[in-house]
């Protein structure tokens, strides 16, 4: 039988177990060990690493018997102190005085990766916005988080007995969840509601999960004054059609910004400064801003402007098939005097997404497009990550060269204290302290990490060991459940038992399965991989995991290959795919394994976040150099897989050439370094790189140094931008750029000019540049005429360039024309060239790229980008 309804009873705790509600209502104990510790405490036999189930579930006698035990009530005490501690007293930011840092941050993200007890969270970008925001609760950063809440989460994988994916979407209670409703005064609930066409409303109730010191509001549709269909709209994540996502969208930017409104209107919060939009999802929430200062006087120009100046976009995919994009007919449907944002007129909205640009599609509406024309500051996510973002989005700023595109980088890092394995703390903190050893973790800093060179091999290597065995349990017990939901009987199942051997080489590769990932590329030479698991002497053995997305079909047929190979009895004790990949097994896996393979098509791999929560835990990378591990590679502590990237090499060799070379790399050079023994009988190379990947790794894959450098690099710029950007001076700078916009095509190079030059010149000498501008209605004040210098190629293009500004010689001629001067130091030897240009200058531009104008020399305009030096 089935109940009619279903309703959450929670327990009443003794008053002297009042803290325990506490301490499980903020997720910091989904980081911090000596919470989880006094939580499995409770009931040892019912602790799964979920503080609300488990008080969900603990009979009352149990709880009654806590309430008189001192010894528990002395550490339940203690630990709670130690929260109020966390959230109230001071920590990094707060000590930086004199930064002009922002008051509020509003961190916006489609999915959230925070622990599994509350599983929004599809992949890297979820975990990683979980991670920044646990870095911004230890680091003490003023941080809102902004989500949906999805009733079905992402979804539940198992495997058919053939090994085709299989999709579950459980329901999700949020009362069973470690969420509250956000209620106003009268106790009601806060709500968000969006105008739809045709006069209907989607409304939002507010749930706030507390991540250390660090709100995220989720937005949840599934209420009862919406229909139906609106209900569904936070169903499921990436789920539904065009349609359904373009809602998820704007209740995510729209309804999350009002969300923003309603929290701080209640709680005092700091009103945000910055809004930080994490990937395009979250996009509409400019537009939610500009209506917000429209109502306020500003014109759209004048508003947008404003909106910019505090804005920051983080791009993560480097692929335009990975963004979203909606018809520009739907997108006018949901917006206008009948919809949503009646104020602002659709084609300024429209217009902000469409891609104009050569190549575009003329009628989609590209939301990282509308993220970029919305934010003064973009950055990629790792070095690569945003040369291939300039790139990829140069026609945004045409005229620029891609490296003159203003998009930068900030690496992602990983919340170490989620990540870190405990038998990893517990060793650092009885060499480091366990202050230090937080301090580590959370901050950085390579003077703490350095202390891991005075660790012994010996207990590094048995750490290693411990580690390797404890995910020989967990794969065992996991493999089991898989193989009985395939329909397996327990008789025929005793083969598990042999499953994997401690001792042995272990190798993971765990994430999404997109086919640039490449699952199956370790399967292009089957009896090559056969003979490295089954080496007499050098075994290796391989932890595979990963979904692949409900609707691609290519993805599940990667994993069902797989799954084939490794069901057959000759190597199913070596190679092993474990099903539901997701938190709860990642933090087994990482710190279990002793290599973490990474072989995605170069450069389609953002950062790569899985490499570095391994490296936390001593676990060797072996990867192509994409992502972060093409910033970081050093042969002294891990592998790199070269690239076939030739022009002439067509897909079918290119894999088969790097295939060859993982198995080379396996082969010849990883298994031999593994089994290879020293004097005292333990791989000293090995344990050698493993002290290396910690030292030199630890302090940069590091999520605490990922926000530093955000608060650096864009949210302290950006509230000073927005600061300085009051109305008056927002009107200033809209009406400036509508005249520079149309008067630049009247603006020209006219005549280039040097002293007498050949085609060579000794290095350290100087030339005379004289250069002859026509700048139509514009003044001197409006533009920067810039000589440019760099190397050139064989095409006369300029390499490593630098601009350096030129003065004006006098007041314009009787036809207007202006005259710049200034020196070109000839300050490199080989082939050099110059060039000039005019750009839009002002005050206020983020950069002097912002406009996407530039106006160069014509071929005919005097010596044009004359050679110099040969």
């Amino acid at each position: 039988m089935k109940a009619i309804r279903r309703f959450t009873v929670r327990p009443v705790l003794p008053q002297a177990l009042s803290p325990l509600t506490e301490l499980a209502r903020n997720l910091r104990w989904s980081w911090h060990a000596g919470t989880r510790e006094l939580f499995a405490s409770v009931d040892p036999g019912c602790w799964d690493g979920d503080p609300v189930q488990l008080l969900g579930t603990v009979p009352p006698s149990r709880l009654d018997e806590l309430a008189e035990d001192e010894e528990f009530l002395g550490r339940l005490h203690a630990v709670a102190e130690d929260l109020r501690e966390y959230m109230a007293g001071p920590r990094w930011y707060q000590e930086q005085s004199g930064a002009g840092l922002p008051a509020g941050i509003a961190y916006f993200s489609p999915e959230f990766g925070i622990t599994a007890a509350l599983p929004q969270y599809s992949g890297g970008l979820g975990i990683l916005a979980g991670d920044h925001l646990k870095a911004a609760s230890d680091l003490g950063v003023p941080l809102i988080g902004v989500g949906l809440l999805y009733r079905h989460g992402y979804f539940r994988q198992s495997l058919s007995r053939d090994g085709w994916q299989q999709e579950h979407y459980p329901v999700l209670d949020p009362n069973e969840l470690p969420l509250a409703l956000l209620k106003e005064a009268d106790g009601s609930p806060s709500h968000v509601a969006l105008a739809l066409p045709h006069g209907r409303q989607l409304r939002a109730h507010i749930w706030q999960a507390q991540v250390g010191r660090v709100p995220l509001l989720l937005l949840d549709s599934d209420v009862e004054e919406n229909d139906l269909g609106e209900r569904d709209v936070t169903d499921r994540l990436y789920g539904g059609g065009s349609e359904h996502r373009l809602l998820q969208e704007m209740l995510l930017g729209i309804g999350g910004v009002r969300a923003v409104r309603t929290y701080c209107r209640l709680t005092g919060h700091a009103e945000p400064e910055v809004f930080h939009t994490n990937e395009g999802h979250a996009g509409f929430l400019g537009l939610e801003r500009i209506a917000e200062l429209a109502d306020q006087g500003l014109d759209f120009d004048a508003a947008l402007e404003t909106v910019r100046s505090g804005t920051v976009f983080t791009t993560h995919t480097p692929v335009p098939a990975g963004i979203d994009r909606f018809d520009r007919e739907l997108v006018a449907q949901h917006f206008g005097p009948h919809a949503e944002l009646p104020g602002i007129d659709v084609q300024r909205i429209l217009g902000l997404g469409m891609e104009t640009y050569s190549g575009g599609e003329p009628n989609l509406f590209n939301m990282a497009v509308m993220g970029l024309r919305l934010a003064a500051r973009a950055n990629g996510v790792s070095t690569l990550h945003g040369k291939v973002s300039r790139e990829m989005f140069s026609g945004l700023w045409p005229g620029f060269d891609p490296e003159e595109v203003p998009i930068a980088s900030v690496t992602n890092g990983v919340h170490a204290p989620t990540w870190v394995a405990p038998e990893v703390f517990r060793l650092g903190a009885r060499h480091l302290g366990a202050e230090r050893m937080e301090g580590a973790l959370s901050v950085g800093g390579a003077d703490r990490w350095d202390a891991v060179a005075e660790i012994a091999d010996g207990e590094i290597w048995e750490l290693r060991r411990v580690l390797r065995a404890h995910l020989v349990d967990e794969v065992r017990a996991r493999l089991h459940a898989s193989w009985r939901q395939r329909g397996a009987g327990s008789a025929e199942l005793g083969w598990i038992d042999q499953v994997l051997d401690p001792d042995v080489l272990t190798i993971g590769f765990a994430r999404r399965v997109p086919s640039y990932k490449r699952l199956t590329l370790m399967l292009r030479d089957r009896d090559r991989l056969m003979d490295l698991l089954t080496h007499p002497e050098r075994p290796i053995q391989i932890v595979i995991a990963g979904k692949a997305h409900p609707a691609d079909d290519g993805g599940k047929r990667l994993i069902q290959e797989l799954v084939r190979f490794a069901d057959d009895p000759r190597v199913r004790h070596r190679i092993v795919f474990l099903p539901d990949y997701g938190m709860a097994m990642a933090q087994k896996l990482y710190p279990g394994c002793d290599v973490w393979l990474n072989n995605p098509l170069r450069p389609l791999e953002a950062c790569g976040t899985s490499g570095m929560k391994a490296a936390l835990n001593g676990c060797l990378n072996l990867s192509v150099l994409d992502g972060w591990w093409d910033e970081w590679y050093e042969p002294d502590f891990g592998w790199a897989i070269p690239t076939a990237d030739g022009s002439a090499t067509d897909d079918d060799r290119r894999d088969a050439l790097e295939a060859a070379a993982l198995y080379d790399l396996l082969e010849q050079r990883i298994a031999p370094r593994f089994y290879e023994r020293g004097p005292d009988g333990l791989p000293d190379r090995w344990i050698e790189m493993v002290r290396r990947t910690l030292t030199s790794l630890g302090p940069r894959v590091l999520a605490g140094r990922m926000v530093r450098d955000y608060v650096a690099k864009l949210y302290a710029p950006a509230a000073q931008a927005q600061r300085v950007l009051d109305f008056a001076a927002a009107r200033e700078l809209a009406a400036w750029k509508g005249r520079i916009r149309s008067a630049w095509p009247r603006v020209a190079v006219d005549h280039v000019e040097v002293a007498s030059v050949g085609t060579t010149a000794e290095l350290g000498a100087t030339v005379a540049l004289r250069v002859r501008v026509q700048l139509g209605e514009l003044q001197p004040d409006d533009v920067e005429i810039q000589s440019v210098t760099g190397r050139v190629d064989s095409e006369d293009t300029l390499t490593d360039a630098v601009a350096t500004p030129l003065k004006p010689a006098g007041g314009p001629d009787p036809e207007g024309r202006w005259i710049y001067e200034g020196p070109l130091a000839l300050d490199r030897t080989g082939p050099f060239g110059y060039t000039v240009r005019i750009l839009p200058s002002h005050r206020l531009l983020a950069s002097a790229q912002e406009l996407g104008l530039v106006a160069m020399p014509s071929e005919l305009t005097g010596e044009g980008a004359g050679v110099l030096m040969r």
